[in-house]
C-alpha cells in the first residue's frame, strides 16, 4: 500500500500499519490523504469485522510530518488530518488502536478517533500544537474533550508535555495497558470478530450520537427495524441453546 500505510486482512481482522519507522511513523501529507481510501476498502470487504490501527518499528505515530505541515495544516474543514480523523471515527465497524512507543500530535488524534485504545506499558502520549504555535483542529479538540473531559484536554493541549501510559489510562485516553500488547490485541480483536456486527454497529452509531448530543430516537428506530428484518437474534438464541459458537452473518449497515 503506497504512502507509508500497509493493510492486511486475516481472520476477520483488518490491520492498518503506519509504516514509516525512520520518522517514528510521522504521517506525510500523502499518508493522511491515503487513509480514508484504505478505510473505504475495509468497510466494503464483508470479510472484515474489526480493524486494528498500529505502527511499525516500535512506535505508533509521532504525528504529522513537520516538514509538510503547510500542506497538512489547512483551514479547519480541509485540514488533511481532520479529513482522515473523521473517516476513521465514522468507520462503522469496531476500531482498535494498538499503541507502542510514541503516540504524539496527529498520532494521538488518530488513536482518539478509534473506538478503543490498548497500549504497551512504555507508550508515551502527547498533543503538541503549543510547541508550534498552531491551533489544534476543532473536530479533534471536541473528540478529545468528549474522551477525557475539559480539564484533562487543557492539560495536554496547554503543556504539550508527554505523559506515560498510566497517566493516559487514568484520564480515559486508554482502555487498557497490556504487557504483551500484540497478544492482547489479537485476542480481543478475535473476540470482537466473533460477535454480532449488527449489534456492534448499532452500538457505535447510538453511543456516538449520545456522546455528540445528537438525535438518538431515529437511529434507534432504524436499528430496531434492521434487527426485526434479519436473523441475528434467532441465530444467537439457537447457538446459546445448542451450546455452540454463533455464526453471525450480517455485514452491511442500513441506510442512514
Amino acid at each position: 500500500m503506497g504512502g507509508g500505510l500497509r493493510c492486511e486482512v486475516a481472520g476477520g481482522v483488518g490491520t492498518i500499519t503506519i509504516d514509516r519507522p525512520e520518522k517514528r511513523n510521522a504521517m506525510s501529507a500523502d499518508m493522511w490523504r491515503a487513509l480514508p481510501g484504505v478505510l473505504d476498502g475495509l468497510e466494503a470487504d464483508p470479510g472484515v469485522r474489526v480493524v486494528v490501527l498500529t505502527g511499525a518499528g516500535g512506535n505508533f505515530c509521532a504525528g504529522a510530518d513537520i516538514s509538510e505541515l503547510p500542506d497538512i495544516h489547512r483551514d479547519d474543514d480541509s485540514h488533511l488530518s481532520t479529513v482522515a480523523e473523521r473517516a476513521l471515527a465514522a468507520f462503522p465497524k469496531p476500531t482498535l488502536a494498538a499503541i507502542e512507543g510514541f503516540c504524539v500530535g496527529g498520532g494521538c488524534q488518530l488513536a482518539a478517533a478509534c473506538d478503543l485504545r490498548f497500549a504497551a506499558p512504555g507508550a508515551r502520549f502527547g498533543i503538541t500544537p503549543a510547541k508550534l504555535g498552531i491551533v489544534y483542529p476543532a473536530a479533534a479538540t471536541a473528540r478529545l474533550v468528549r474522551l477525557v473531559g475539559p480539564s484533562a484536554a487543557k492539560y495536554l493541549l496547554y503543556s504539550a508535555d508527554l505523559v506515560d501510559a498510566g497517566h493516559a489510562l487514568r484520564i480515559g485516553l486508554l482502555n487498557e495497558i497490556a504487557d504483551d500488547l500484540p497478544a492482547r490485541v489479537a485476542g480481543f480483536a478475535e473476540t470482537l470478530a466473533s460477535r454480532s456486527l449488527l449489534t456492534q454497529q448499532a452500538t457505535k452509531d447510538i453511543v456516538d450520537a449520545i456522546a455528540a448530543d445528537g438525535p438518538v430516537e431515529e437511529r434507534v428506530r432504524v436499528w430496531l427495524e434492521e434487527v426485526a428484518a434479519r436473523g441475528e437474534v434467532a441465530e444467537g438464541i439457537a447457538a446459546f441453546l445448542e451450546r455452540r459458537p454463533p455464526r453471525f452473518t450480517w455485514t452491511s449497515r442500513p441506510a442512514r
